[in-house]
Formats: structure tokens, C-alpha cells, sequence
């Protein structure tokens, strides 16, 4: 069953939380802020090739010098992926348990999918939602984004919070094994501190809801 279009909010009503600085936007910036390298400690990229084509992402081979010595280095080039954090009208957050090949464990975490050729991150986030627990979006605004793993991964994920909350049915994929989780964000928190919750995508986005949106709210 595929999610019309039609649920993806309006953009007027995506509306960002404002004030807190992206945590990865803020590294880069600093770094430009610098200038331009005159010790001869910049890579240059003289060689790139694709080693792995798989259905999500490909992998290639990069060849940099730097300071005139090779260095070969095999990165993940991901198109990116849209994390959601679901706010019912009470309050609670909507986790999933959602069962993980890689790791071989189901997981306790925010509902999140990988962004189609093409597609907008919010557009992706509202897909994403409809399809994993039902719900479909009346509002959806952007929390933060950040690099998942930039050692060798090149996946950004775009975190928005979802609210104006619809109940619907799901439309997962053949072999998803995910279970709705709905939870006080007290709850949800101390999931985070006692280890439920082991997946970083999802302990990054409550703690950071926590600390400068709910936080700031209640100052």
C-alpha cells in the first residue's frame, strides 16, 4: 500500500523551533570560518571509484593526498534519512519496537526511513510516519540534523517533531517487524539512562527535545 502524497503537511506549517544552532551546521561553519589550508594539510581527492552498488546507498573508493602521501579510504555515500518524533496530544512520545538484522535486536526507537531519489526530508518524514505506526501529521517541524556516523558514512539524518497527530493504518514493508511503543517522555528519558534505548538516532533527538525545546518552554 503506498502513502499518498497528500499527507505530507503543508509547507507553511513546517515551521522550524528556531533558536538552538544546528550541532553539526556549527562545526563546518568554524571550520570554513578558518580559511583556506596554507600548511599543505588538506586532502585532495585525485581518485574515486565505486566498489558496491546496493538497493540504499553505494560504496566508493576515494583516493586523497595529503601533504603528497596517498590515502585510500572506502566511504558509504548514503542519499540520507528522516527521523520522526511523534508528540500525541498528551504528551507521550510514539517509540516502536522495531526488530534490526544488523544487530540482530529488537530495538526500542523513533520511527525513521531512508529519504526515495528526489525526495525532501519532510516529505520522507511524513511518509515514514504514515507508513511505520499509522499516524498521519498535521504539523511537522524540524528539530536538527546531524551526521550519523562521518568516519565512513556520508548519511545526514533530518530529525522533525510531529504533532496534530491522525491515527490511521500502517502501510510497512514486507519482512518489518515493528510494534507501536507509546510512552511519557519521562518514561521515554529513563529508557535513554537505564540502556532500553541503545539506538543514537533516537537517544540524540529526545535528549535534544528535551534540553532546548521542552526545556526552554518551561524556563
Amino acid at each position: 500500500m503506498e502513502i499518498p502524497r497528500a499527507t505530507v503537511p503543508d509547507p507553511a506549517r513546517v515551521t522550524p523551533f528556531g533558536s538552538p544552532p544546528d550541532i553539526i551546521l556549527g562545526a563546518r561553519r568554524a571550520q570554513a570560518a578558518r580559511g583556506p589550508d596554507t600548511k599543505g594539510t588538506a586532502f585532495v581527492l585525485t581518485n574515486c571509484e565505486t566498489v558496491f552498488t546496493g538497493r540504499k546507498f553505494h560504496v566508493e573508493r576515494r583516493t586523497f593526498e595529503l601533504g603528497g602521501t596517498p590515502h585510500v579510504h572506502d566511504i558509504i555515500v548514503h542519499p540520507g534519512a528522516a527521523v520522526i518524533l511523534p508528540v500525541l496530544d498528551d504528551g507521550r512520545v510514539v517509540l516502536i519496537h522495531n526488530y534490526r538484522e544488523a544487530v540482530g535486536e529488537e530495538l526500542l526507537e523513533l520511527p525513521a526511513g531512508t529519504l526515495d531519489a528526489g525526495e525532501a526530508p519532510v516529505a520522507c518524514a511524513a511518509r515514514e510516519l504514515a507508513e511505520e505506526t499509522g499516524y498521519r501529521a498535521g504539523r511537522l517541524e524540524p528539530l536538527v540534523s546531524f551526521y550519523s556516523t562521518p568516519g565512513i558514512l556520508t548519511e545526514r539524518m533530518h530529525v522533525f517533531v510531529a504533532t496534530e497527530l491522525t491515527p490511521g493504518p500502517p502501510a510497512r514493508e514486507a519482512g518489518e517487524q515493528i510494534r507501536l511503543a507509546p510512552l511519557p517522555q519521562a518514561e521515554a528519558l529513563s529508557a535513554v539512562r537505564d540502556g532500553r534505548i541503545s539506538d543514537g538516532k533516537t537517544i540524540l533527538a529526545l535528549l535534544y527535545y528535551d534540553r532546548f525545546v521542552r526545556g526552554r518552554e518551561e524556563r
